[in-house]
């Protein structure tokens, strides 16, 4: 814990975190609470499961494309455009009555204009602190993020149950805009410049720690998101006992985060931490009795913030500082492209089988995250020992002839 205490007291870490968690948290929000409201609206999770789908496409689209935009006009100029498009278009789907196929078309638009928070301050955070202390400030920023995939659809679904499917989503806005404006006016964000990158987009791809990192980002957040949905299918939108599981899988993953994520980082280290992840989810299959759902998704939490802190370790590694930002977007696409579909997924699976179809999506997603970090484990790094920093940017430099 000293480790972090010091982290946090380095110029600027501590206000970055937390404003950038604050931009950032309607992604803990949104899906679910569209699958929420537009289930109460229409009567079906099937037209809601479509709606996070078309909002997905959106996302795939414009998070290494909007991340990539933040070197060619600045990262302050990208993030007000985007956070005022996507501020709209939520506002949007909370307040007017539409059609299926229109709602699919304005999602599509939430999921285009989502502000490439995660992108910018990962790119921020080497330049903040030493890379020997590179590791440790991902692994608090992947326990810091548990408040918005995890206890973000605690709120939610209190608000929700409690309130309206409108009030929830209206809170999500809040924390885009406000968030959203703390963090643009950050100081590091003015600071730092994002290099132009001379390569063309998708070619960071090429890279294998990138790839890896953004495959298992999209079947770890699949998993969670179809947890959050099931969860809710099976105490129903009266119940505060949804609330209270979901809690104790934040819980879960922020105790792994603060616990695990400062180890050293192998090859083996993200299939470890997602093997976990899946024994949890696969045990929550055996009852929806609440005790039981509660200690088996405690102990699926407690590989996630540690598996995010791997995934941020090994693309920082193994890219150039002017690719970190597209790197970041893909990798942050993933997330989002796994939250929207396990969502989606798991609604369509809820309707033909109640609650223990969205736990059966949710362990296929998890399972297969622990098999692919397993299968390319060569595609992993070993970052034990070494220098977790970017690849410094090289370039010709005009000599004068003597």
């Amino acid at each position: 814990m000293s480790t972090y205490g010091g982290l946090l007291k380095t110029p600027g870490v501590a206000r970055l975190i937390a404003a950038q968690l604050t931009a950032r948290f309607p992604n803990g929000m949104i899906s679910l609470a569209f699958l929420l409201h537009i289930e109460q609206v229409t009567g079906s999770y099937g037209a809601a499961g479509l709606v996070l789908a078309a909002t997905s496409i959106g996302q795939a689209i414009a998070g290494p494309l909007t991340s990539r935009w933040m070197g060619v006009w600045g990262m302050r100029r990208v993030l007000t455009l985007t956070m005022l498009v996507s501020a709209s278009a939520i506002a949007s789907i909370a307040l007017v009555v539409m059609t299926v196929p229109v709602y699919m078309l304005v999602g599509f638009l939430v999921g285009l204009s989502t502000p490439p928070v995660q992108s910018a301050v990962r790119t921020i955070y080497p330049k903040l602190v030493p890379s020997k202390q590179l590791t440790p400030l991902f692994s608090l920023d992947a326990s810091a993020q548990e408040i918005i995939w995890v206890a973000g659809p605690v709120l939610t679904t209190f608000v929700a149950i409690q309130l309206s499917t409108v009030t929830a989503i209206l809170i999500a806005l809040t924390f885009l805009i406000g968030g959203g404006v703390w963090f643009i006016l950050s100081p590091e964000v003015g600071r730092v410049r994002i290099p132009r990158s001379r390569r063309k987009i998708g070619k960071v791809l090429t890279k294998r720690a990138v790839l890896l990192s953004t495959i298992t980002g999209f079947l770890l957040l699949g998993a969670c998101s179809a947890v959050e949905a099931a969860v809710v299918a099976a105490f129903g939108h009266g119940g505060s006992e949804s609330g209270l599981i979901l809690a104790l899988f934040a819980v879960g993953s922020l105790i792994g985060g603060l616990s695990l994520g400062h180890l050293p980082v192998g090859p083996w280290s993200m299939a470890r931490r997602m093997f976990g992840v899946f024994v949890g989810i696969a045990l929550a299959l055996g009852s929806l009795n609440f005790w039981w759902l509660a200690l088996s998704l405690l102990i699926a939490g407690v590989g996630i913030a540690p598996a995010f802190a791997v995934m941020s370790a090994i693309v920082t590694a193994s890219v150039k500082f002017s690719d970190t930002a597209e790197a970041y977007g893909w990798v942050g696409t993933g997330q989002l492209m796994g939250a929207a579909l396990g969502s989606a997924l798991a609604g369509i699976l809820i309707d033909l089988n109640g609650a223990r179809g969205g736990f059966f999506v949710a362990a296929a997603f998890a399972f297969f995250g622990f098999v692919v970090p397993t299968v390319f484990r060569r595609w992993h790094p070993d970052l034990r020992g070494r220098d977790s920093s970017p690849i410094p940017d090289t370039e010709p430099v005009a000599v004068q002839p003597s």
